[in-house]
C-alpha cells in the first residue's frame, strides 16, 4: 500500500514537470525552444556544421527578380569592363532600410576592390547614398557607432576583381526615411543614379 501510494505521487510530481512520456514539455523545452527562437540566423548557420553553406551562396543571383537595373563601365586603370547592376531588394523595416544589389561583369575585368568607398583605402560599398527628392535629403550608409574607427553596416570589396560573367551581390543599411516616401533614388560611384526605385 505504501509503495502505491509512492508511485502514485512521484506519476503526479513529475507529470508536472513534463518528463513523463507523452506529456507536454517542462521548463527545459520551453527554454531551449525560447533560445532557438532568439538565435540569428548567422548563428543558426554556424551551428549547423560545416556542411551548411553561406547565406549568401545558398541561391543563384539570377534568381532573385530586379526592381531596377542598368548598364555601366565600372573600375578603372587596367581593370576596367562593362557591367550589369540589378537592384534586388529595398525593405523598409522599422528605423532602417536595407538595400541589395548584384554587379555582373559583362566584358573585361570589373574592378570592384576600392571603387564604391568613401577613400582610397576604403575597400567597402560605403560611398553609396540613398537621396529622397521629395525632403532634400540624402542618406548615407549606417556605421556601427560614432568615432572614426566605426565600421560601415555594409558589404566589403576587397580583392573583388569580377571577370565576365561573375557576379557580386553586396548590400548596405540606411537610416529609413519618413515612411510617405515610396520611392528614392539610389547613387553609386562608377555606376551613376537609379531614379524612382520602389521601397518595399
Amino acid at each position: 500500500m505504501r509503495k502505491t501510494i509512492a508511485l502514485a505521487v512521484a506519476a503526479v510530481a513529475l507529470s508536472g514537470c513534463g518528463m513523463l512520456p507523452g506529456q507536454p514539455g517542462g521548463g527545459g523545452e520551453e527554454k531551449q525552444s525560447q533560445t532557438a527562437a532568439a538565435q540569428s540566423p548567422a548563428t543558426a548557420t554556424a551551428s549547423a556544421g560545416p556542411e551548411q553553406s553561406a547565406p549568401e551562396q545558398s541561391a543563384p543571383a539570377q534568381e532573385t527578380k530586379a526592381i531596377a537595373s542598368r548598364a555601366a563601365k565600372v573600375g578603372g586603370g587596367d581593370s576596367y569592363g562593362a557591367a550589369r547592376v540589378d537592384i534586388t531588394s529595398l525593405k523598409r523595416q522599422g528605423r532602417t532600410i536595407s538595400l541589395n544589389w548584384t554587379i555582373t561583369a559583362t566584358d573585361g575585368k570589373v574592378n570592384m576592390h576600392n571603387g564604391m568607398g568613401g577613400g582610397s583605402l576604403d575597400y567597402t560599398v560605403s560611398a553609396v547614398s540613398l537621396i529622397d527628392p521629395v525632403n532634400a535629403k540624402r542618406y548615407r550608409v549606417a556605421r556601427n557607432g560614432t568615432g572614426e574607427d566605426a565600421e560601415c553596416v555594409c558589404s566589403g570589396t576587397q580583392g573583388q576583381f569580377l571577370e565576365a560573367g561573375e557576379a557580386s551581390s553586396l548590400y548596405a543599411v540606411f537610416a529609413a526615411p519618413p515612411a510617405d516616401v515610396t520611392k528614392i533614388n539610389i547613387e553609386m560611384p562608377m555606376i551613376g543614379v537609379f531614379t524612382d526605385v520602389p521601397i518595399s
